[in-house]
């Protein structure tokens, strides 16, 4: 059985741009599946909207006109490498480019915090996504009080003007909020312990910023808050179920990527004509 994932459930099941902060409660309950996803068939309905970015692509590479940026942001364990290796198995490597964003370096942190995200932003053509981002550097030194709240006001209203001029210059940005429950989280630190596949994942920081778990959801909350703006949304993920997470992040993405009018440029006419023998 074909799961339809279409008009019957566009306007339930689609995630919402977060144009309000009355949007934004990150309570448990907002991590779970949403009603009306069927379990069974989530797997393959993912299926289906990756293989719509993967056809999009070829066609927004060819195109030219514009570079596509995937914010990925969340709490330890919530799933963005799990979301990357989904949502884009099927794109061409030579139009995608992943960066993981770690503690700055020395050479880093002698220039100002966005100088090594300018320096990944995607050229035209290309799919960029970031596994964390710029957001750690409002998010993090908030949480641990390593900077003040007229800094870190400051540097929002930074990221707001940067990612502007990003879209002024034709990158499209998608940000993804990936929100997981307290109890989810629990279960794959768990599993990161227990699973000697997973064991590399597990870092005792996560414990720590697990005992920090209010002051992360009212960071959180804050920074997508004052950042979602109409050049670059953000969009808040319910990820405790992996399947809806994969489908819901696959199917804006491509909804993105079809809304761009993309065509295929026509054959240069220095080489019309031309025969090939």
């Amino acid at each position: 059985m074909q799961f339809i994932v279409d008009a019957h459930y566009q306007d339930t099941v689609n995630l919402k741009p977060i144009t309000s902060p009355k949007q934004i409660r990150l309570s448990n309950a907002d991590a779970a599946r949403p009603k009306g996803l069927d379990k069974k068939h989530l797997d393959d309905a993912a299926d289906e909207q990756v293989d719509r970015i993967r056809k999009l692509q070829q066609k927004f590479y060819a195109d030219g006109r514009f570079a596509l940026l995937i914010v990925l942001q969340g709490r330890d364990a919530s799933g963005k490498d799990g979301t990357i290796r989904k949502v884009f198995h099927g794109v061409n490597p030579m139009g995608c480019d992943v960066t993981s964003f770690k503690a700055p370096t020395e050479q880093e942190r002698a220039h100002d915090y966005l100088w090594r995200v300018h320096a990944q932003i995607p050229p035209r053509r290309m799919i960029g996504i970031f596994n964390r981002s710029h957001y750690e550097d409002v998010i993090v030194p908030r949480v641990h009080k390593y900077l003040g709240k007229k800094i870190i006001a400051e540097r929002l209203e930074q990221i707001n003007r940067f990612e502007r001029m990003l879209a002024e210059n034709s990158v499209v940005i998608l940000k993804f909020f990936l929100h997981i429950s307290r109890d989810e989280q629990k279960k794959r630190l768990i599993e990161r312990l227990e699973d000697k596949k997973k064991n590399w994942k597990f870092r005792a920081g996560d414990l720590d910023d697990r005992e920090l778990w209010d002051d992360f959801t009212k960071a959180y909350r804050d920074a997508i808050a004052r950042c979602s703006t109409s050049w670059a949304r953000w969009y808040v993920v319910p990820a405790d179920d992996e399947d809806a997470r994969d489908f819901l992040v696959a199917r804006k993405i491509a909804d993105t990527l079809e809304d761009l009018d993309l065509h295929y440029p026509p054959l240069d006419p220095k080489v019309r004509g031309i025969k090939v023998k």
